[in-house]
């Protein structure tokens, strides 16, 4: 940070930041509520980034990296947890992703005017998707049918490759036509097994319908994967941004 100006003193109410901001750099109000949300402005050494901030004779500071090339909507990542109805609620800087490669500075108004275009199979936990790009959200909703979901799928006891028959002649059934999907086992022991779904599209309900038919009983269910864009590490109830050459 480099300070650019001490504030002058004001009266008693103090004076919107965004105006100190504008007759410091100078710049108009509008590029000022930028630089301000976009975490470039301290006062008194703390960053605040709402421009209705009232400052009276408090030091303000611009970073001297400050720029407004970079205030492009942002898409995050969660990997949420089984049975939370509301994913939104864990999208604080709290659970951020430490390893977060992004390179991407939280800032409060990432957390805004966010829209949730995919849904999830009720009741299962992994990979939610929130933007505020409109470009991400269209690729979310007019591609999405071409956009293969894959979820991991635990039941109880053991599964072979014949029990998942009714499955794959149910998906096969012209007459009563369902989505294109893939299923097979991933791991089994008598305990329990895993099987992996690639669904093209959302449709949510589809997983466990196919399990009914073959008479298997869910234990828990999880998506892994969006298209391109997988958790791999992304630990449960935390977040991250979609970096720069992310696709899904």
């Amino acid at each position: 940070m480099s300070t650019v100006r001490s504030a002058r003193p004001a009266s008693d109410e103090g004076e919107r930041l965004a105006k100190r901001v504008a007759q410091m750099v100078p710049c108009s109000r509008r590029e000022a509520e930028q630089y301000i949300e976009g975490g470039w402005v301290q006062v008194n050494g703390v960053v605040v980034e709402e421009p209705m901030h009232r400052v009276r004779t408090e030091t303000i500071t611009l970073d001297r990296n400050a720029s407004l090339l970079n205030l492009t909507p942002v898409t995050l990542v969660l990997n949420k947890p089984p049975g939370l109805k509301d994913p939104l609620s864990l999208l604080t800087p709290a659970n951020h992703y430490a390893r977060d490669a992004s390179g991407v500075r939280p800032l409060k108004r990432h957390f805004s005017k966010l829209v949730y275009p995919v849904p999830i199979e009720h009741g299962a936990s992994g990979l939610v998707v929130f933007t505020q790009d409109w470009r991400t959200e269209r690729k979310l909703t007019e591609d999405i049918g071409e956009m293969e979901h894959e979820l991991l799928v635990e039941v109880r006891g053991e599964v072979g490759p014949d029990a998942l028959t009714p499955m794959h002649r149910a998906l096969k059934d012209e007459r009563k036509p369902l989505p294109h999907a893939k299923v097979s086992v991933n791991s089994s022991t008598p305990q329990g097994s895993r099987l992996r779904f690639a669904i093209k599209g959302a449709h949510p309900g589809l997983a466990a319908h196919l399990c009914q038919l073959a008479g298997l009983d869910i234990v828990s269910m999880r998506r892994s994967r969006l298209g391109r864009v997988a958790l791999s590490d992304l630990p449960v109830g935390q977040w991250r941004y979609l970096a720069d050459g992310e696709r899904f």
